[in-house]
């Protein structure tokens, strides 16, 4: 992780980044694009803000990725065998 995400940024830093669950993150991410939208933050620190986002929009997407991967792992467990096997 960066330490961009971490102390002073509102943001929690590894292992407890990696707890949050998806929809964790996507306040995150919410809480990452208001702030920048404001228009009330320089531009070293929308640059910092954009990197934290760049991370939990990754976080995120892989959490989602291995969600889609699990559902698709039970729909063929689910699936009915051949019925006519010799």
């Amino acid at each position: 992780m960066s330490d961009l995400v971490g102390p002073g940024t509102g943001l929690p830093t590894g292992a407890a980044m990696e707890s949050l669950t998806y929809e964790q993150l996507v306040d995150s991410l919410e809480d990452l694009a208001r702030r920048m939208a404001a228009g009330d933050v320089g531009i070293e620190e929308a640059a910092e803000l954009y990197e934290q986002a760049g991370l939990i929009h990754r976080l995120a997407s892989e959490r989602l990725e291995r969600v889609r991967r699990r559902i698709e792992d039970l729909e063929e467990d689910a699936a009915p065998g051949p019925t006519g096997s010799p």
